[in-house]
């Protein structure tokens, strides 16, 4: 039987289609940084993991979001903004905690920021819109790199907020850090976690 990661959605009827959109869907879930190992995405796995990105919801076509790559080379200017991050909150941090902080930024074969956009452009648009519009990105990618074969997590951290962070990836006004984005190999998973149950999170607004 074929794995979500070899699911092929051409030329399938609505109805498998569907089975294989829940499939993915349900089968998907977080590998941390330190299960994942190299091979990242090739170049064109790559492509077609950020395309899917295009296709969020994004109400007046703002693209309220954006991600940048952080390669190899440059993994150690990330390092020390974790570094300096920390010393930025706590300055009677150890040396020990500081280099724990710089390891951070190694731990993904490929490793992205996500940034949001959530105070420019049209000041109708609110910036809870711009956020979901952030997420569905976010998880349109994390979707993609499963369906494909590849692990990822989300993580996060105080370090999103720090003026070293901001600085290195030249945030503008009104845009904000809001999560990194992990991808790889898996070379370890854990056992899938219990999905919470539908009627857990639904409810009928009642008519009087």
């Amino acid at each position: 039987m074929a794995s979500p990661a070899e699911v092929r959605m051409a030329g399938a009827t609505p109805g498998d289609a569907a089975d294989l959109l829940a499939a993915v869907i349900h089968s998907r879930q977080t590998v941390l940084p330190k299960r994942l190992d190299h091979p990242a995405p090739d170049a064109s796995q790559l492509a077609l993991i950020l395309g899917s990105a295009a296709a969020a919801p994004d109400h007046g076509q703002l693209t309220p979001w954006r991600f940048v790559i952080v390669p190899e080379d440059a993994r150690s200017l990330l390092a020390e903004a974790f570094a300096a991050s920390l010393v930025e909150r706590d300055s009677q941090a150890t040396p020990e905690q500081v280099e724990q902080a710089r390891e951070k930024a190694y731990r993904a074969p490929l490793l992205m920021l996500a940034i949001g956009q959530l105070e420019s452009g049209d000041p109708d648009i609110d910036a809870s819109e711009r956020l979901i519009s952030a997420g569905c990105a976010i998880q349109n990618i994390l979707l993609t790199a499963h369906a494909i074969g590849f692990g990822a997590a989300l993580t996060s951290g105080k370090a999103l907020k720090s003026q070293a962070l901001r600085t290195l990836f030249d945030l503008a006004p009104g845009e904000d850090a809001l999560c990194f984005i992990n991808i790889g190999t898996p070379h370890k998973r854990k056992p899938a976690r219990q999905r919470p149950a539908v009627d857990s999170y639904v409810s009928v607004l009642a008519n009087g």
